[in-house]
């Protein structure tokens, strides 16, 4: 079996795409845990289970460094009869913040007066 270079170089990008998917994905996997626990901790229901890609942006982090950026989108609600629109920003792999719209807020029952 001989291999031309075209062939070695056809099975290196369809490797390095491979990777740069399963990166992909493991870091919108990581949004949505980080997603997830957010809304649990804002007692927020969390709706569909699941984080969009928004956005994919060059952006830079806290050292000036340029980092790829995700931004994905999510929805939530409080009342359940309301759904908002909620965001999870990622850069460089790591979750920075979960930014949410203004929104209605429920006390829990044993703070109502």
């Amino acid at each position: 079996m001989n291999l031309d270079l075209s062939d070695i170089l056809l099975v290196t990008a369809l490797i390095v795409i491979g990777a740069l998917f399963w990166r992909s994905h493991g870091i919108r996997e990581r949004a949505l845990t980080a997603t997830r626990r957010f809304c649990e901790r804002q007692q927020l229901e969390f709706l569909d289970e699941s984080v969009g890609l928004e956005k994919l942006t060059l952006s830079k982090d806290h050292n000036g460094k340029r980092r790829i950026t995700r931004i994905y989108r999510f929805e939530f609600t409080v009342t359940g009869g309301e759904r908002y629109e909620g965001r999870t920003v990622v850069q460089g792999g790591v979750t920075q913040r979960v930014e949410l719209p203004p929104h209605r807020y429920t006390p829990p029952p044993e703070e109502l007066h």
